[in-house]
């Protein structure tokens, strides 16, 4: 199988079940990693899902990815909100990233509306609970496949539809 896409996920995430289940449900991390690793293998993609409440691990794994990742699923937790390293060791690695949050961070404290992530991810996932991760692993079976061969998907967006109708 080709390289693995990685699913970070940021602190407190480890609490999924438990804590503020009226924002984040009650499913469990092992609930969310089931569903995000079935939806991969679905797609023909290897996961990856690792979960830290430090900052420095979530780093070391961006790193890391350089060579070694397809791409990275990313659920930075309070961190999408404080931490320009991970921002910096995210643009450093140049792996395609989508970001992916439980909660509408829109709909959220004001403090929440800002992501350092955002200008780096290919796209943004929010609001949509658990079901969040496989469209994100949705996502990254396609940008992996537009990498892979860009020249069709190209030609695919210069090439304008045909008319259907017959000229008299």
């Amino acid at each position: 199988m080709a390289a693995p896409v990685l699913v970070l996920n940021g602190p407190n995430l480890n609490l999924l079940g438990t804590r503020e289940p009226e924002v984040y449900g009650t499913e469990t991390l092992r609930d969310v990693q089931a569903k995000t690793e079935a939806r991969g293998k679905e797609r023909g993609l290897s996961i990856d899902f690792r979960q830290s409440n430090a900052e420095h691990d979530l780093i070391d794994w961006i790193q890391a990815a350089r060579g070694e990742a397809a791409g990275i699923i990313l659920n930075a937790g309070a961190f999408t909100h404080t931490s320009v390293a991970i921002a910096d060791a995210l643009a450093a690695v140049a792996v395609p990233m989508v970001e992916v949050h439980l909660s509408n961070i829109f709909r959220r404290e004001h403090f929440r509306h800002h992501s350092h992530m955002s200008r780096l991810a290919e796209g943004m996932i929010c609001g949509f609970g658990s079901e969040g991760y496989v469209l994100a692993v949705d996502a990254m079976a396609s940008i992996l496949a537009r990498k892979k061969n860009p020249a069709a998907t190209a030609s695919a967006k210069r090439t304008p539809p045909r008319s259907r109708t017959k000229k008299k």
